[in-house]
């Protein structure tokens, strides 16, 4: 199953390690983690005003789709392979 994220990429399920909420109060630990990643060159920015950040085993993905959403997607995805 796949999951789409925004901008016309889908991402594979099995490749997600999660979804971070970016529209929060500023994390620390969450700063240090894009900020090592972007160094790194794993970040693919699909929107200037990032909502949620979607973690897998390849990329690091900013998408304009909130955590919220991104989460029931996987759930209903998740639940139509039972």
């Amino acid at each position: 199953m796949f999951l789409h994220i925004g901008d016309d990429i889908m991402v594979p399920l099995r490749e997600m390690i999660g979804i971070i909420d970016l529209t929060d109060s500023a994390s620390p630990v969450n700063a240090e983690f894009l900020k090592t990643a972007e160094e790194e060159g794993f970040v693919v920015q699909l929107t200037e005003k990032p909502a949620s950040l979607v973690v897998c085993t390849k990329q690091v993905y900013l998408s304009p789709i909130s955590a919220q959403t991104l989460q029931k997607r996987a759930r209903r995805s998740f639940a139509e392979t039972d």
